[in-house]
C-alpha cells in the first residue's frame, strides 16, 4: 500500500472526527534535478504556480476523495511547517497538537492513526449527557 493511500485510508477511517488535507509542495526529485530511481513520475522543478497544480493534480488522482491544495511558490506552507517532503500534522483549534517526524524516513502512519484512536477515545469518554427532570 502506498503511503498516499494508507493515509487516505486513516483519513476515511477517522472522517467522522477529523478533516483531512493534503498539501503538495515543491517536488523533492524532479526529474531535472536530484532524481530518485523509484519516483511513480517523472515531473520537473516547478517554475510556476500552473506546473504545481499539474503536478498535484497526480497526487489527487492517486487519493481522489482527498482535498489536495497547493503550496505557493515561496514555499512558505513548507517552510512554516518544516515539511521538507513528507510530514504529518493534526491541528486542532489553530494550533499543531501531534507532529510527526520528517519524511520519508520518520513518516509513520501508524502515530497518526493512534493519536485519531486516541482522540476519538478521549471525545467518547468526555460526552457529557444532559438529563432533564
Amino acid at each position: 500500500m502506498t503511503r498516499l493511500a494508507a493515509f487516505q485510508r486513516v483519513a476515511s477511517q477517522y472522517a467522522d472526527i477529523a478533516d483531512s488535507l493534503l498539501v503538495y509542495i515543491e517536488e523533492a526529485h524532479p526529474s531535472d534535478g536530484w532524481v530518485s530511481s523509484d519516483a511513480p513520475y517523472q515531473i520537473p522543478k516547478h517554475c510556476c504556480l500552473e506546473d504545481r497544480l499539474k503536478a498535484a493534480q497526480l497526487m489527487h488522482s492517486e487519493v481522489p476523495g482527498s482535498n489536495v491544495v497547493v503550496d505557493n511558490m515561496d514555499n512558505s506552507s513548507n517552510a512554516a511547517y518544516g515539511a521538507y517532503f513528507e510530514r504529518l500534522y493534526i491541528l486542532r483549534d489553530e494550533r499543531v497538537v501531534y507532529q510527526g517526524a520528517r519524511g520519508p524516513e520518520g513518516y509513520r502512519i501508524s502515530e497518526l492513526r493512534n493519536w485519531l484512536a486516541q482522540y476519538r477515545n478521549d471525545l467518547e469518554n468526555s460526552r457529557t449527557v444532559v438529563v432533564h427532570v
